[in-house]
């Protein structure tokens, strides 16, 4: 299992990782349509945004947290 204190790293990447593979799909999707070539197509679309949005929703997501908590009543 993975220490605890590493749970702000493994959500970031799960998160991105699942938001990128959505979004990378239904852009390729709408791009290119449903062929044999859709696969390997998304693949490499996907990897390449993943690539971009881990980092961004480590940064962002501090952030996010912050204002939220400005933005609701404790």
């Amino acid at each position: 299992m993975i220490p605890a204190r590493f749970s702000p790293i493994l959500f970031g990447f799960i998160l991105s990782g699942l938001m990128s593979a959505m979004v990378s799909g239904i852009a390729t999707w709408r791009v290119l349509g449903l062929d044999a070539d859709f696969p390997a197509h998304w693949l490499g679309v996907w990897l390449a945004s993943w690539a971009l949005a881990f980092p961004a929703v480590l940064v962002v997501a501090p952030i996010t947290r912050r204002i939220v908590a400005c933005l609701v009543r404790a």
